[in-house]
């Protein structure tokens, strides 16, 4: 059946390398790096609110977050934070090299052309505002099922700890954290600027400018 519509943990694949001509618009949501690393740490350990009786890889290890760090455990290692870049670039073996700088460009320049829209958890309700606006055919009615549901679709890590400020500077100074936070960087600052001129708010509804280029008058310099 055709629109489909297909979610999922996937890497940018390139349909075009297949042969297909009419390749399928790509959206995404990304997430502060370390926020991610952290809650992933305690959903191993204590699963969510969506399946809360499936047992986890992790269950029964009861070590903090902030106790992985200082110990310098591999569950919380600063290369467990390698994985918004790589999702973005690609199949491509470089992809998942960890630090590699030809990763991180490649999935800007994915981001930037081979993405319909890219937005961050921190700012859901505007990136799912944008959806309706510019796909209706899909997304018509998501906005205010979004402010007036119960978000049971929206699940939440049990038992999570936030890190401390000294745990969050010691991940900081990775070079790692700081190419993935220059990464989460960028794609907040293209989310924020699509929605700062490709739409405009009334009366509560989004609605798509036509124009989808910028200009600036060029006059004739004076003598």
């Amino acid at each position: 059946m055709k629109p489909g519509f297909y979610h999922g943990h996937v890497s940018y694949l390139d349909f075009a390398k297949f042969g297909v001509k009419k390749k399928p618009i790509y959206i995404n949501v990304i997430r502060d790096p370390i926020e991610r690393l952290v809650s992933y740490y305690y959903f191993l350990r204590f699963g969510d609110d969506y399946r809360p009786g499936l047992r986890r890889r992790k269950q029964g290890d009861k070590k903090t977050f902030d106790e992985c760090v200082a110990e310098g455990g591999s569950d919380c290692a600063p290369e467990k934070l390698w994985l918004q870049i790589p999702f973005f670039c690609g199949h491509s073996s470089e992809c998942w090299n960890v630090g590699s700088r030809w990763a991180m460009d490649q999935a800007k320049y994915n981001l930037i052309n081979e993405y319909f829209l890219v937005g961050v958890t921190e700012e859901l309700e505007d990136f799912i505002m944008l959806l309706e606006a510019a796909l209706p055919r899909f997304f018509r009615g998501a906005t205010e099922l979004y402010r007036t549901g119960k978000k049971s679709h929206l699940r939440k890590t049990t038992e999570k700890k936030l890190p401390t400020k000294q745990t969050i500077a010691k991940l900081q100074q990775s070079d790692i954290w700081k190419m993935e936070n220059e990464f989460y960087e960028f794609a907040l600052e293209q989310f924020q600027f699509i929605r700062a001129h490709a739409v405009r708010e009334k009366d509560g509804d989004l609605y798509i400018l036509a124009q989808n280029f910028f200009y600036e008058k060029i006059y004739p310099k004076s003598n």
